[in-house]
């Protein structure tokens, strides 16, 4: 009996363990001046996973799958819930976010001093739109807090080259995605290097 049971108990544990799960997120990407919806912004959700047995320096960080989409009239933009199986060595990480558009830079919110588990919350579709405060855990304003709209994303705009390459460069892709697992970012990149006539990337 005692056999059954630890049985019973360890293998309802691990079916959840080996399961990851995320809820849908949504958002709105908005010009931080005119507060005008933008129409075309690339958005990419990366999804990961944390080892829990690592090396001796650590755990380490795995990408389990990469969506795109781009904001609609409404300057909007949803990613559905995501589940899969996972293997026995990973948990749950915090997903990361990439927002581009061309002519506009690093976005002003929610502010980039906030945890990543922050900002998976702040695009939490059952939040979006709520008023609420974020903690800022970076920077000179460690420990403040700032008032933001759940789900708004502020884009400032860029006028010189060198404003608009660093808007790029700062995008944060992780260097093992290329063009063909985010397309439509690798193409609204490579549409503006060919305008500032710099090498495209793949």
């Amino acid at each position: 009996m005692a056999v059954l049971l630890t049985f019973f108990f360890v293998t309802t544990a691990f079916a959840g363990w080996l399961i990851f799960h995320k809820p849908a997120f949504r958002g709105k990407v908005i010009d931080a001046e005119t507060k005008v919806p933008i129409e075309g912004a690339v958005v990419v959700a990366i999804y990961r996973t944390q080892s829990i047995i690592g090396s001796p320096a650590g755990g380490w960080t795995s990408i389990i799958k990469v969506k795109e989409t781009m904001t609609d009239k409404s300057g909007e933009f949803s990613f559905p819930a995501y589940t899969k199986s996972t293997n026995p060595n990973a948990i749950d990480s915090d997903t990361a976010f990439i927002i581009y558009k061309s002519g506009y830079g690093k976005r002003i919110t929610p502010p980039s001093g906030i945890s990543r588990e922050t900002l998976e919350h702040f695009f939490s579709a059952d939040d979006f739109g709520k008023q609420g405060e974020v903690e800022i855990e970076i920077g000179d304003d460690r420990g403040s807090t700032q008032s933001v709209t759940y789900g708004v994303v502020e884009l400032p705009k860029v006028q010189t080259k060198k404003e608009r390459l660093r808007a790029i460069l700062v995008l944060g892709t992780p260097g093992r995605l290329r063009s063909k697992q985010l397309p439509l970012l690798y193409k609204a990149i490579n549409e503006k290097y060919r305008q500032l006539g710099v090498s495209e990337v793949k």
